[in-house]
């Protein structure tokens, strides 16, 4: 569950983004994520969802404000340094055709310099622990597996060097609704029991309302509600958050918890 009287695990401070052309992709952000938590980051495309994400691993650097990673300025962390440190799953998952599944989930370990034993034992033990038997998985390369098993793979790649943040951006996106589902429920079943803070961009109301504890809704940069599923869908605070799930059927979607 969320700690909300610690520390928060990350926050933003009055981020703005404006790049050279003039395009403002983010406005005065400002939000604290509790350590544990699962915030989902919603929006229409080109609301700024991506950019906020990605001002946590400095992936974009804020033209104003502060981002906060486990109570130190992302100015003064070492970009690569704050990288390692957070697991980061992406919708094309990013494996490398050239190296097993194992050596995938082994990246982060292998460049922290950890010993070949260890890390081998513990990318088996991750790949089980995402549903992919180590002996039928370990040795494939990712072209041998399905988009639902290189999804698997991305997230086991996240956990490997055992990050107490990730971020996901469009995780399950590219999934057929199945898959999709089924995914959902056994990452929220993962995260309960890792207890890890996830911070999550998705299109997909119903995907957030099934696996965050609370959404932060954006449009045209702005952050415009912050809240759990009930509260943005009892008390939507404008008429485009009450659009944006009208929109997606969230009115009528129940918040499932496992």
């Amino acid at each position: 569950m969320p700690v909300r009287d610690s520390e928060p695990a990350v926050s933003w401070r009055n981020v703005s983004k404006v790049y050279p052309d003039g395009h403002e992709a983010l406005r005065d952000a400002t939000l604290d994520v509790a350590p544990g938590e699962v915030l989902a980051i919603l929006g229409t495309s080109g609301s700024g969802k991506t950019t906020l994400l990605k001002t946590v691993n400095r992936l974009i650097e804020p033209t104003a404000g502060e981002v906060i990673v486990r109570g130190k300025s992302t100015k003064d962390w070492e970009p690569i340094a704050l990288r390692r440190s957070i697991g980061y799953v992406i919708q094309e998952v990013g494996l490398l055709p050239h190296l097993s599944v194992l050596e995938n989930v082994g990246i982060v370990p292998r460049l922290l310099g950890i010993p070949r034993s260890k890390w081998e034992r513990r990318g088996n033990e991750l790949l089980a622990l995402v549903g992919l038997e180590p002996g039928k998985h370990a040795a494939r390369r990712p072209r041998e597996l399905s988009g639902g098993q290189r999804q698997r793979v991305g997230v086991a790649r996240a956990l490997a060097a055992d990050p107490d943040l990730i971020l996901m951006d469009e995780p399950f996106g590219a999934l057929d609704p199945i898959t999709r589902r089924e995914l959902q429920d056994e990452f929220r079943a993962l995260q309960k029991r890792l207890g890890k803070t996830v911070i999550v961009v998705t299109h997909d109301i119903r995907e957030a309302f099934r696996i965050a504890d609370r959404l932060a809704m954006m449009d045209r940069g702005r952050l415009v509600q912050v809240g759990s599923a009930t509260e943005l869908r009892d008390n939507p605070a404008s008429e485009f958050v009450r659009a944006f799930l009208s929109d997606a059927g969230a009115v009528e979607v129940e918040h499932e918890t496992l």
